[in-house]
């Protein structure tokens, strides 16, 4: 559903007025809309814009699934230019949030400008104020949202940064929902908001908005949340950890640092263990009947009193299996931290790895560190290191800029370890397991993204038969590779559009319902020919964005870790994916040139505005 309206607000003047939703067919919402509204506000000239300055906008949009009831569409998303890699930035986020903003009448925010000093923004219904914040400035983002809903009532929810954002840590995140911890993770988009001085955004509305078919939607709605409670029940008992174990046997879980093929201690780390240890609950984002989401508390040990959102997989990867530590409390701890400081626990994770293997080779020392024996696998080097990124000092000042930055600055040969894709730090999913993921984190308009293409789903037995993947794809071989991933990203492009989750293609839900569901909601008759093609804009308009940014060819590549050290033990032992079969494959069928670059016929075909194009 559209109400056809975003708000948007003037930090810097303090004002605030409506306009008019455009170009939803063409680009849907979520990040495909974010994306449009990005390139078209900055023009050609935002290749010089300095992400923290007060002309970046910061854009939070909702999709036409959020708020209707449909499963797991309690989602919206987050677009600037980003401070950690200097290119389009978006950050995908579940919880309730979104589908409150959409109950106050908007379907998205662009904030720009920068206010003189601390502000939160309180939306409630069509009431806007801008207020003085100054008194939440230092606090994480727990006790923001505690004071915010204590004042404004638990209706209220509240979306916020805390400490990292506030210093403009370049991997800081946006947190929302309080204690369960509901991150807008990637590129670094808290520090964007902490630019802003902006500390906090709440919002609260009763209304809902109306659909199309109302009641055709309704029985689309429940033979879908059938289909997903049944396929999901494992998912809902374990959360995302339950896979580690598997996912460790096949090679997939990224070990120290991405130069060990096993870790059987993985197992340690298992939502099984979770769940028979230290969980006390699950939480579900808005409209999801299978609540992967983890409460977990702590009652003995060095780490006892702890309580809040338990770690998920990816989380799991960059603390423990990244970094050695096989002790759950500590991993459990260092993700507290992150979620109360603001942080991205995949770029943090991967940054304290880096410092590990720094400290292993005599390119830092115990003194670098504060004292500490960062070594690999201890756990409470590991939590301290965390606490100093989120406090800016010691050597986490300098590992809060990213792991690219760091190696720059750090020098003596650490850029080889320095694990990222267009400065996006790689996540807990290694390349050489399935080696559609290197293509896609290579091209991903973000950097590094298991999630931009989700390709590794085909290559573990999902078949998509509306895209032409009628059969699972081996996993070890290029042949194929390229066209099925530029598919597979255009795909999860109209899954960020929409604002559902992606754990849906696990879950029975075909692209079929989906393209059903969007027209029981806004009376469209669009074909499934036309929303594919509809995802193939959401993706060139960020890659065109990406290209007046300096991205080209080059810059499609990964590590020369993954591609040139044949792990010698593990599910992906002697494997490495051929990166120059697969990208030439992939620039062909998407119509781009040798040099990364989309040919002009293919940006006519699709639409993208002339008049932005600067190359």
């Amino acid at each position: 559903m559209y109400l056809h309206q975003y708000l948007k607000i003037d930090l810097t003047s303090g004002t605030t007025n409506t306009t008019v939703t455009e170009d939803t067919g063409r680009y849907i919402g979520g990040s495909g809309l974010g994306a449009y509204t990005l390139f078209t506000s900055a023009g050609p000239g935002h290749s010089d814009l300095d992400p923290l300055s007060e002309n970046n906008l910061l854009i939070f949009n909702t999709g036409p699934f959020t708020g209707t009831g449909i499963p797991s569409t309690g989602r919206h998303a987050l677009v600037a230019k980003s401070p950690l890699t200097g290119i389009f930035a978006e950050s995908d986020v579940g919880g309730r949030w979104g589908t409150m903003l959409k109950k106050t009448g908007y379907d998205g925010l662009i904030i720009k400008g920068r206010a003189e000093k601390p502000v939160t923004i309180t939306i409630s219904g069509s009431d806007v104020s801008i207020s003085p914040a100054s008194h939440l400035w230092g606090k994480d983002t727990r006790q923001t949202t505690d004071i915010l809903q204590k004042k404004l009532g638990k209706k209220f929810q509240v979306a916020c940064i805390g400490q990292a954002g506030e210093q403009c840590v370049p991997i800081a995140a946006v947190m929302h929902d309080g204690s369960d911890s509901r991150a807008a993770g990637r590129c670094g988009l808290g520090s964007v908001m902490g630019s802003k001085r902006l500390k906090a955004i709440a919002v609260y509305g009763s209304s809902k908005p109306e659909c199309f078919d109302p009641e055709g939607l309704n029985q689309k709605k429940k033979k879908m949340t059938a289909r997903v409670k049944k396929a999901a029940a494992q998912l809902g008992c374990y959360g995302t950890s339950g896979g580690i174990t598997a996912l460790e046997q096949s090679g997939d879980l990224p070990v120290k640092n991405f130069s060990q093929g096993r870790w059987p201690q993985s197992e340690k780390l298992s939502g099984e263990v979770m769940a028979d240890t230290i969980l006390t609950g699950r939480f579900a984002c808005g409209a999801c009947p299978v609540g992967c989401g983890r409460k977990i508390a702590v009652t003995s040990g060095k780490y006892s009193g702890m309580s809040g959102a338990g770690p998920e997989y990816e989380t799991m990867g960059a603390f423990g299996s990244y970094c050695l530590v096989d002790d759950l409390q500590a991993v459990c701890m260092a993700n507290d931290l992150c979620n109360r400081f603001g942080l991205d626990t995949i770029s943090t994770g991967a940054a304290v790895a880096f410092a590990m293997e720094a400290f292993e080779r005599g390119i830092i020392s115990s003194a670098d560190c504060g004292g500490l024996a960062l070594a690999w696998g201890n756990g409470d080097a590991m939590v301290e290191m965390v606490r100093q990124i989120g406090e800016q000092r010691g050597l986490g000042k300098l590992l809060g800029r990213g792991v690219r930055s760091a190696a720059q600055m750090l020098g003596k040969g650490s850029a080889a370890f320095a694990l990222h894709v267009k400065g996006l730090e790689l996540p807990a999913h290694d390349p050489r397991a399935f080696v559609s993921t290197g293509l896609s984190y290579a091209t991903s308009n973000r950097g590094a993204c298991h999630l931009a293409g989700l390709s590794h789903a085909v290559e573990g037995g999902i078949t998509i038969p509306e895209a032409g993947i009628s059969r699972p794809m081996n996993r070890f071989t290029s042949a194929g590779k390229g066209p099925m991933v530029a598919k597979m990203q255009d795909i999860m492009g109209l899954f960020d559009a929409f604002k559902i989750c992606k754990f849906l293609l696990y879950a029975n839900i075909t692209l079929t319902d989906l393209l059903c569901c969007l027209n029981l909601i806004t009376g469209w008759d669009l074909t499934m020919e036309e929303m594919f093609e509809t995802g193939e804009r959401i993706f060139n308009i960020k890659r065109v964005y990406n290209i007046n940014c300096g991205i080209t060819a080059k810059d499609d590549r990964l590590p020369d870790r993954i591609t040139s050290l044949s792990l010698d033990q593990g599910g992906t032992r002697g494997n490495l994916p051929d990166m120059k079969r697969m990208r030439k494959d992939y620039y062909a069928f998407r119509g781009w040139d040798e040099n990364g670059i989309p040919e002009i016929r293919t940006l006519e075909r699709l639409g993208i505005p002339v008049q932005h194009w600067s190359f």
